[in-house]
């Protein structure tokens, strides 16, 4: 007889009490009975996010021996892996092996569907058994191990027309595009601030494709290197070099090539941190800024823009809004460029 959970994987919280499993500090990942309303997966490969991976690689010294020891020493901690430094997890993919019995008749899932998990990592409960592959460049990591998803949780059948890595790549930033399908108006001049990055050019081509003929897309990359890949888009408009960390010198660039006029809506797509005032700067007033970006410090970009004076809205990236998984896909679809990119980069 299965025990019944809460919709939101509380029963699953080990510590403190009466925190849902993302702000909890621990939660229980031990699988050897599921609740009624829990999806069982065998875990193929996580995808961690960009701002916790490139911490734990710097942290690791980009030695992917000590990258696997820290991740285990997470999950081993936590029952989840939630980077106790960014508070960022990722998202998995893999084969579903067991559904709790008040679920089977309503989700549309059956035992040995692969599923992408939608949810971040740093609410999911999770067993690593062994690391398998570490992919440095990819931010994957091929493991054995099991997680389960909530009834709350959300989640997208793998398709059969894409790789499998390349759907775990772009699910797993599938917000950014869908929140810059809201955002972006007809005549917009729209900066994307790490540009070159996975959900940059996703979101450089969905803010095109909003601002049409009669707008503009600046794509803001930190280095020369890999230029060539927002260089050769064909919905970008206009790049250029700038340092998100450098508020001052990116405001000096951005008002050269907008005559001054400066940006209708940035977008923060960097995994580093301190970048919040570059992109306040760059906004015009009662303009918008979405900061996608998991190392983003909300204080800062919040008391950093009463500072200077900057009126404008700052929207938190959320990471899920209805349809984000279809209409990213769909995008990839769109793009043979991005396609073609994409299909180099993460197969």
């Amino acid at each position: 007889m299965q025990k019944p959970g809460n919709p939101y994987g509380t029963h699953r919280v080990i510590e403190p009490k009466g925190v849902l499993p993302q702000p909890a500090l621990r939660v229980d990942n031990n699988f050897t009975k599921i609740y009624d309303n829990e999806i069982l997966c065998d875990v193929i490969t996580l995808n961690i996010d960009a701002a916790s991976f490139t911490d734990i690689k710097d942290r690791a010294g980009n030695d992917p021996e000590k990258v696997a020891k820290t991740m285990l020493d997470i999950v081993s901690q936590f029952g989840k892996h939630k980077n106790p430094r960014t508070g960022s997890g990722g998202m998995f993919i893999g084969k579903v092996r067991e559904i709790g019995n008040s679920l089977k008749d309503r989700i549309g899932l059956k035992k040995g569907d692969r599923i992408a998990s939608l949810v971040s990592l740093s609410l999911t409960p999770l067993r690593i058994d062994n690391i398998k592959k570490i992919h440095m460049e990819k931010d994957q990591v091929d493991i054995n191990g099991q997680a389960v998803l909530f009834e709350s949780s959300i989640w997208a059948k793998i398709p059969n027309d894409m790789p499998e890595t390349l759907v775990l790549a772009v699910l797993d930033v599938a917000g950014a595009p869908a929140q810059v399908d809201r955002l972006v108006e007809p005549g917009d001049t729209v900066a994307v601030i790490g540009a070159r990055g996975k959900s940059g050019l996703l979101c450089c081509y969905q803010a095109k494709k909003k601002a049409g003929p009669s707008g503009k897309v600046i794509a803001v990359v930190h280095r020369l290197e890999g230029r060539e890949d927002v260089d050769n888009a064909p919905f970008v408009d206009l790049s250029v070099v700038g340092k998100a960390d450098q508020a001052l010198e990116l405001l000096e660039t951005i008002e050269k090539v907008t005559d001054g006029k400066l940006c209708n809506k940035v977008i923060s797509c960097v995994s580093r941190e301190n970048c919040e005032m570059g992109a306040v700067l760059i906004t015009k007033d009662k303009g918008k800024v979405y900061f996608f970006s998991m190392a983003t410090s909300f204080t800062k970009a919040a008391l950093g823009a009463e500072g200077v004076g900057k009126d404008i809205e700052m929207i938190v990236g959320n990471g899920y809004c209805q349809g984000h998984a279809e209409l990213t896909l769909n995008l990839m679809r769109e793009s043979g460029y991005l396609m073609d990119l994409y299909t180099r980069r993460y197969c």
